[in-house]
């Protein structure tokens, strides 16, 4: 993948865009066919269950939580390690309040269609797409935010988008959490992307939980889109064993006053979450990062600056992801997407 090393980010040379293949033997592909074989009908029945009939009914919330729990363990995903940043092990039902609840927003990394029902499952919360260059966000339903993560990157709404502020949002919606995914554009997981402004609106009162979700194989992120993309998720996720998917919820956080405005150049601070990388290009998560970004693509085109809330709900993530902040966005996507599409088509 030599040809797309112009999307990886300068500092680290960590590559968020490429897919990630776990290796196969030939001497598995039999039982990969007949757990796809075995899965695909029930996980199929499911989602057209759910989604065609059982979510336009009024079933409550608890049935619709179970429902999606059913596709996710048909689909693999039998095991969620769920850790709280700042509550001990056996404690998290006395500690209620760090966990995401109605009138608070989930900043969540954004690597996988897993990431929308997992969330769905357990929060509950109300979806919303947000845009690089915007502080409006959009408003989605579960099938589509699923679509979404599928999709490819958008550098702006598309015509005719109904827009709404993350404020007016929550007040209209005073019994529900609101799910941001600020990185705006799903990636293998290896690193957090530059946030949209959309983070910023929020009310200063307004608990903020940065939530990683990570998995264990990585091979069901769908970094890049398309429906050969959709078909490998699929193959992927229903042929595989067991799909651990390892949860981190990190303290939560608030947009002081300013905090929403005040820029912060990425790129000349140190950002700290480690000085090595492993072999599947995530940060150690200790020690200081080198200041790498002042020679980075940012400074050199003038990026538009990050403010202090968007810095500190990045940081965040990759804390409890244990991966690093990048200095690429949408735009990089975008570019990578049209790179990848040309090279599959032999251009």
């Amino acid at each position: 993948m030599e040809k797309f090393s112009q999307y990886r980010d300068r500092g680290t040379q960590i590559a968020p865009f490429l897919e990630i293949s776990s290796p196969h033997t030939f001497a598995q592909l039999p039982l990969s066919i007949t757990l796809l074989c075995l899965r695909f009908p029930f996980f199929l029945f499911l989602f057209i269950a759910y989604f065609g009939v059982l979510q336009w009914l009024p079933i409550g919330s608890l049935v619709r939580k179970a429902c999606l729990w059913m596709i996710l363990l048909v689909s693999g995903v039998w095991w969620v390690d769920l850790q709280v940043e700042g509550v001990k092990k056996g404690s998290l039902s006395k500690q209620s309040k760090k966990l995401p609840r109605a009138g608070t927003v989930i900043v969540s990394s954004f690597t996988s269609p897993i990431d929308i029902l997992y969330l769905a499952a357990v929060f509950d919360p109300i979806f919303t797409t947000s845009y690089p260059n915007t502080r409006e966000i959009e408003r989605l339903s579960l099938l589509p935010a699923i679509i979404r993560s599928l999709s490819p990157p958008l550098s702006q709404p598309p015509p005719g988008t109904k827009l709404v502020t993350l404020p007016r949002l929550l007040a209209e919606n005073p019994n529900r959490s609101i799910a941001l995914f600020p990185e705006c554009t799903p990636t293998n997981g290896r690193g957090i992307l530059r946030f949209s402004p959309s983070l910023d609106s929020t009310p200063e009162d307004t608990p903020i939980f940065p939530i990683s979700i990570r998995y264990t194989p990585a091979d069901v992120t769908t970094p890049v889109p398309g429906w050969s993309t959709a078909g490998n998720f699929v193959w992927r996720l229903l042929s595989g064993g067991t799909h651990c998917v390892r949860v981190r919820i990190a303290g939560e956080i608030y947009n002081h006053p300013g905090e929403g405005e005040k820029p912060t150049y990425d790129g000349i601070e140190d950002e700290g979450y480690g000085e090595e990388v492993d072999e599947n290009g995530y940060g150690s998560g200790s020690g200081p990062e080198l200041k790498r970004r002042a020679g980075g693509a940012g400074v050199e085109e003038k990026e538009k600056p990050q403010s202090t809330l968007c810095v500190k709900g990045g940081e965040a993530l990759a804390r409890i992801g244990r991966v690093k902040r990048l200095n690429l966005g949408v735009k990089e996507k975008v570019e990578f997407v049209q790179a990848w599409m040309k090279n599959t088509k032999g251009g």
